[in-house]
């Protein structure tokens, strides 16, 4: 069987590992990268499917709601991020990754957390549209200026977030406006290849990934995602204002972090794997956080 060296070993040969073994990482790492594309592609659609210009803009004529929503979602949890970054000792990548969560707001399941927290779900699939936007515009002038030595320009972060987020989008929406009938049959399908493509999804990371996740224990990663998701959902919730209902949706339409939209200039922008792997903790971490303060909320 053909070998390939990959590394020196303790004793001055060289380690080697089957070829084989390596064009199979190779495929599982195309794999990945193309399941992260459906995965965007079809939420995003769904979402799309689901929404008329209508329903997007009535919940958003209160200035107040809207004001809370954006503050919270690119002033708090971006500003949050980064001091934990400088409180906690976190490896660059990893310091990268929670800076990426912090800014990648929109995730295509609140509508299911604030259905699972009894909550507006008008405001939730309008909230939804409005940090998805937000994160498009967001990501790309933030970025290179909360993370020293970035190299990348605004453009190569935007491009794949227009393509992959807000066309699917967009057209999903246009689909609902003129063929509302194609659009309540195509939704189910495409929220059902959204669900199995997002299992995929962690199981091709965690599985590709393994060890380098067993090497975020201990390092503080895990206590820095922690801290990020459960301090936004509170400082969030107090914000809000004293109508229960509103600090349901604002409180989770902030915890619920677009891990999808953190990947893209994760694997785009950034060779160093411990980003990806800061934002496959965060997004366990986001989901575990997320339906248990939809449960805290609904009983209040």
């Amino acid at each position: 069987m053909p070998y390939e060296p990959v590394g020196p070993k303790s004793d001055g040969c060289k380690a080697r590992v089957p070829l084989q073994l390596l064009r199979v990482a190779e495929f599982l790492h195309h794999v990945e990268k193309l399941t992260v594309v459906v995965f965007l592609v079809s939420s995003m659609a769904a979402m799309g499917l689901s929404l008329t210009p209508r329903a997007m803009v009535a919940p958003l004529r209160d200035a107040r709601f809207v004001r809370i929503a954006l503050a919270s979602n690119f002033v708090l949890a971006p500003a949050f991020a980064w001091l934990l970054t400088v409180v906690i000792p976190l490896e660059r990548g990893h310091a990268i990754g929670l800076l990426l969560l912090g800014g990648a707001a929109g995730a295509p399941f609140l509508p299911k957390l604030v259905e699972a927290a009894r909550g507006n779900l008008a405001q939730a699939a309008a909230l939804m549209a409005l940090l998805t936007a937000g994160t498009i515009l967001f990501l790309p002038i933030a970025l290179p200026l909360m993370i020293p030595g970035m190299h990348s320009n605004p453009w190569s972060i935007a491009r794949p977030l227009l393509l992959l987020i807000v066309l699917p989008l967009a057209a999903g929406v246009l689909v609902k406006s003129y063929a509302d009938s194609l659009a309540t049959r195509a939704r189910p399908l495409l929220a059902g290849i959204a669900t199995v493509t997002l299992v995929l999804l962690f199981v091709l990371l965690i599985g590709i990934n393994w060890r380098a996740l067993l090497g975020v224990i201990g390092s503080g990663a895990i206590l820095a995602v922690m801290l990020f998701f459960v301090g936004l959902f509170f400082i969030t919730w107090l914000l809000a204002g004293p109508e229960p209902e509103e600090r349901a949706v604002l409180g989770l339409a902030t915890t619920a972090r677009n891990f999808g939209s953190a990947l893209l200039p994760a694997t785009t922008s950034f060779r160093d794997p411990h980003v990806t792997i800061m934002i496959i903790v965060g997004a366990i971490v986001c989901l575990v956080v997320s339906f248990a303060a939809a449960g805290w909320a609904r009983q209040k």
